[in-house]
């Protein structure tokens, strides 16, 4: 695996490239329409601002030894519910027929109020629905998928002013009161793994159109985060079945080749 110089040099890569693919999403869009989406939504529409942190997940995977082994990402990422029928994520790995991996990134950028609460109910509602199923055997025959959560936060004075709790009839916990959205969202992830609804968590702040970042919670480092998935990812790679020596391969696709939901003619069956 990489040092931590070489480890902090790429993910600095990837956040220069992350608000790089915003501004020029933000730019570009509506251009043959003449009409942009509102507010920051025309540089979230684009899919592909977060493709430099799957990109070094994915050469972190190639360097752990793990073999026979499929990346997918935008292309084949649905997996059953338990609740719903089944949930595209951001990032699987797949080796021998064995669900290995589950990443989900996430960045959230201006918009915070309600957007904050639509994160929190969106990583509680995967987590609990994906566990759900795990328990009533949709992977079989993988063991314990490792599941992980990436967020970057917009480092700015609106992320981290302390922020007014509304108490009408009960008092919220402590480390809420007077938490910026910055402290909320450390608050959030920090439960998310200590209650194993998620293997790591990564948590960055940075500013906009930049390459660098900070880490405010040594426990939701990137180095953490890295160590956690290739410990697992390791351990699996020294366990495989002697094989062919096949490096994992990625299967992507771009955003265009995405298709909505379809109905089923009269005479298909429904699998």
């Amino acid at each position: 695996m990489s040092d931590l110089t070489d480890l902090e040099l790429r993910l600095s890569m990837a956040v220069q490239h992350f608000w790089a693919q915003r501004s020029q999403q933000a730019k570009t869009q509506g251009g043959e329409s003449g009409e942009r989406d509102r507010g920051n939504r025309s540089a979230v529409t684009g899919g592909k601002h977060l493709d430099g942190f799957r990109e070094l997940m994915a050469d972190l995977l190639f360097e752990s030894g793990l073999q026979r082994a499929t990346i997918y990402w935008r292309k084949k990422t649905e997996l059953p519910g338990w609740f719903r029928a089944e949930k595209s994520w951001d990032l699987l790995v797949v080796a021998d027929g064995k669900l290995i991996a589950i990443l989900e990134f996430k960045s959230h950028v201006g918009s915070f109020g309600n957007n904050f609460n639509n994160r929190t109910e969106e990583s509680l509602g995967s987590a609990t629905d994906l566990w759900a199923a795990y328990e009533d055997g949709a992977f079989r025959p993988s063991e314990r998928p490792w599941l992980g959560y990436f967020m970057l936060l917009e480092d700015t004075a609106r992320t981290n002013c302390p922020i007014r709790v509304r108490e009408p009839h009960f008092a919220v916990f402590p480390e809420f009161k007077g938490a910026s959205y910055a402290q909320r969202y450390e608050v959030l992830l920090t439960k998310l793994v200590r209650s194993r609804m998620y293997d790591a968590a990564c948590f960055l702040l940075s500013p906009p159109d930049s390459a660098t970042f900070r880490e405010p919670n040594a426990e939701l480092s990137f180095q953490n985060f890295v160590a956690s998935l290739l410990g697992r990812a390791i351990a699996v790679a020294k366990m495989q079945e002697p094989g062919p020596t096949e490096p994992p391969k990625i299967e992507a696709a771009s955003e265009s080749e995405q298709t909505e939901d379809e109905c089923l003619g009269p005479d298909e069956p429904s699998q």
